[in-house]
């Protein structure tokens, strides 16, 4: 056989082979494909900012219909899984910011209720506990405060809670320090129903308390109030707020009326929404009166078997208090409040 035979033959049988190898190189790909697709790699659908495992996830989710789209909104996530903990996280969505509207009172107004409201909103990421950040924690470092913050997409806010910030002499320069731009919101209601309220959730906790009039007045047939008791103290409204007007003015604030947080909670959600430049998506109907408790509860969100209210150390009955001093607290705050209506331009109609 000649040399030229040979290598015809030669080239015949690589010609034949060619399609098996096509075929076998055909399903090698096919095979790395569903491979990918079924350990997840090669999935392109939205994923949530935080992939935990069920039994490890703390976030609440609302449906809420926005533009006439249904749009799933986390409302809460308490904590974050750290970092080796073996959850996986991811962290490509959003940033972590400053909060650019803060609650900073008062306690015992309905700052809570206003929180729980606002989380509805699709547009508005909140702490869910209270930071303390510029009243206990400030040692701590901005970036400590700022890492504490839910992340927040374009056009979303985030925000955070601390009814005490109101009365600390402290809180208004340091947020100033942090950003002159920050919203704040202060729940006010009338001081002397705000301190029965006070006085009433510390009883719960310390039964041996002293009674409420032993403890607001110095000499009660005097009427002389102790206003270093903390119950009266907060209720000073005018000379806590004189002092955030030296560093903020008055277009960054909001004064949300704690009564008609309750009789009227979608007209004063209207109110919120306008300051924060929110969409009014936050409406009558999501709201009903709990006539047991005596403050409105939100409507049972899709996915829930029950409406959500809050937690049961609100809405305790009050004690008993003698209408004699009720009244001479009342005189003793009317002009106080006056000149409150006068710094913020509100008649909260407490006289």
């Amino acid at each position: 056989m000649g040399c030229g035979a040979w290598k015809n033959r030669v080239r015949l049988g690589l010609v034949r082979s060619q399609p098996l190898v096509s075929v076998c190189f055909t399903m090698f790909v096919v095979f790395i494909y569903f491979f990918y697709c079924l350990t997840g790699s090669c999935d392109t659908s939205t994923r949530p900012i935080y992939e935990q495992h069920p039994s490890k996830i703390h976030s609440r989710s609302s449906s809420v219909m926005q533009d006439g789209v249904l749009r799933q909104v986390v409302l809460d996530t308490s904590a974050q899984p750290s970092p080796g903990s073996g959850i996986p996280v991811v962290n490509n969505f959003g940033k972590k910011r400053f909060p650019q509207a803060i609650i900073i009172g008062v306690k015992k107004g309905g700052t809570r209720a206003l929180l729980e409201f606002l989380r509805i909103h699709p547009d508005v990421r909140a702490v869910g506990a209270e930071a303390h950040f510029f009243d206990r924690f400030y040692d701590k470092g901005l970036d400590w405060y700022r890492n504490l913050m839910p992340r927040t997409l374009d056009g979303q806010i985030a925000m955070e809670k601390t009814p005490s910030y109101f009365v600390t002499k402290e809180a208004p320069q340091r947020i100033f320090r942090m950003s002159r731009s920050t919203k704040l919101i202060v729940v006010v209601r009338n001081p002397v129903t705000r301190a029965v309220s006070d006085y009433t959730q510390t009883l719960s906790k310390n039964p041996g308390l002293p009674s409420f009039q032993e403890l607001a007045f110095k000499n009660l047939s005097s009427g002389l109030v102790d206003t270093s008791w903390s119950a009266v103290q907060i209720g000073l409204y005018a000379k806590h707020l004189d002092i955030w007007q030296q560093y903020f003015p008055q277009s960054q604030f909001l004064f949300v009326s704690g009564e008609r947080l309750v009789w009227d909670p979608a007209g004063e959600m209207d109110r919120v929404q306008d300051f924060l430049g929110l969409k009014r998506l936050v409406t009558d109907k999501h709201f009903y009166f709990n006539k047991t408790k005596g403050f409105p509860c939100l409507k049972k969100p899709e996915g829930s078997s029950r409406p959500r209210c809050l937690g049961k150390s609100k809405g305790r009955p009050h004690p008993h208090i003698s209408p004699q001093v009720i009244q001479k607290l009342q005189d003793f705050y009317r002009p106080l409040n006056k000149k409150f209506y006068q710094m913020t331009g509100q008649d909260f109609g407490w006289d």
